[in-house]
């Protein structure tokens, strides 16, 4: 692992992240904690509540959707290249008018304050020292604007990885860092506006509606513990900071904390595809002309329908198996509507991603970029900002390593479906639950 630089590389050397633990560790430094994704999840529920684990890890019914994501990875085996000179490595992608360092975002979660006081600002500020896009959810714990000024934070001082972002240009509020806003829709066209509004002018640039989740699936794990944030009038401040929607419902508000989430959140009313062609034109005339992604499409006929009505992208998601149970994987979704879509769009892919290995097979399957979502909530749990860091980090030289060892040098020009073997037979390890140190 010679540090010295071997080229002008496109991206980072995110690799010698492995080193630096290394050197480290010799030092007697080490973090407490494994990076290993199930010890982690392990230890993470160890460091967490109940209800905040649930949070994060419930998933729907007895959980098949979500062992079918993992599963799906495991039919797909790298195939090695061998004296290729993959010195230079370039896990460059370019997204909605951004160029990015890696094709990883940071998925949507909201109730961050349930993990850790600070709450969204903490991974926003770390997707923000990396460049990478930091997507803001509805449900966040945090104000649309406060998470702006801690995403321009983290991306405010250049390093090798952030300093290859580079934006759009005609970004309101201009922005130090990528980030994009989630949208659940509720049925209130000015409480919509409202928060579009503010998430443009706090330069928030790509919209991404999700469509998977007009109410919360049924998770056991979380009927169990009974407890649910937003009823209990903790992390409402979304809904706080919400001027439209304090202007009419500020009173009632007072009385009843389910207000914001059971109105314009988890509503149970599903939009149609007509009320797309609205929101798109608003967003559009809003930011003159900025993306509208769809978040949630599992079809090769919805990912269709998204390209006819006019999104500039897709997440093939199944919300982390957190949905509908025994729904297909995402994964196993995601050729079909590759092969559907011709590249007339973005596919992001989000669903079961763990190691950099995952990001290899779904790049290489198709996808333009992917998202990890609770990998940075178990790095979250375990010391906040630190172990955010640590965790993304980890998977930045996961991937790049495995770029390296494997023979493939260029991300988008390298990898695709011919780096992969399908392989039929066989289940995936069940997972050691060894336990793990607490901070």
């Amino acid at each position: 692992m010679d540090p010295s630089p071997k080229c002008k590389a496109p991206s980072p050397a995110y690799s010698l992240y492995q080193r630096e633990v290394f050197v480290n560790g010799a030092k007697g430094f080490s973090h407490c904690f494994s990076i290993h994704p199930d010890k982690l999840e392990i230890s993470a529920k160890q460091q967490l509540s109940g209800p905040a684990y649930s949070i994060v890890a419930a998933t729907a019914g007895v959980g098949w959707t979500d062992h079918a994501n993992r599963e799906a990875f495991y039919h797909w085996r790298i195939i090695p290249r061998v004296l290729v000179d993959t010195s230079c490595r370039d896990l460059t992608v370019h997204l909605f008018g951004h160029r990015l360092p890696a094709p990883i975002l940071f998925a949507p979660i909201g109730l961050n304050k349930s993990f850790q006081h600070a709450g969204e600002a903490i991974p926003a500020k770390v997707a923000g020292e990396l460049g990478l896009p930091y997507v803001l959810a509805t449900t966040a714990s945090s104000s649309i604007e406060e998470i702006a000024k801690a995403n321009d934070f983290g991306g405010a001082v250049k390093n090798d990885s952030n300093a290859i972002w580079r934006g759009p240009g005609s970004t309101a509020g201009a922005p130090k860092a990528p980030r994009f806003f989630q949208l659940y829709m509720g049925h209130d066209d000015e409480v919509t506006l409202s928060v579009v509004n503010r998430a443009w002018a706090s330069g928030y640039d790509v919209l991404m509606l999700t469509v998977d989740a007009w109410q919360t699936g049924w998770r056991p794990e979380a009927i169990d513990h009974s407890d649910y944030p937003h009823y209990s009038g903790e992390c409402n401040q979304m809904g706080q900071t919400e001027p439209v929607f304090l202007k009419k419902f500020a009173e009632e508000f007072k009385h009843d904390v389910t207000k914001w989430v059971d109105r314009h959140v988890y509503h149970g009313r599903a939009h149609v595809w007509e009320k797309l062609r609205w929101l798109i034109w608003q967003w559009r005339h809003i930011t003159g002309g900025r993306p509208v992604v769809l978040k949630g499409i599992l079809t090769a006929q919805d990912a269709l329908k998204a390209l006819e009505y006019g999104c500039d992208g897709i997440v093939v998601s199944n919300h982390g198996g957190r949905q509908i149970d025994g729904a297909v994987s995402a994964l196993d979704a995601l050729p079909e509507i590759v092969e559907a879509v011709k590249g007339r769009m973005t596919i992001l892919f989000d669903s079961g991603i763990r190691t950099g290995a995952d990001i290899f097979k779904a790049m290489a399957l198709g996808a333009d970029a992917v998202m990890i979502g609770r990998l940075w909530v178990y790095g979250m749990a375990h010391g906040g900002e630190r172990g955010v860091r640590h965790v993304v980090k980890s998977l930045l030289a996961d991937l790049d390593i495995t770029m390296t060892v494997s023979g493939y040098r260029s991300i988008k020009g390298d990898v695709n479906a011919s780096a992969l073997k399908w392989h039929p037979t066989g289940s995936a390890p069940v997972p050691h639950h060894i336990p793990n140190c607490k901070l």
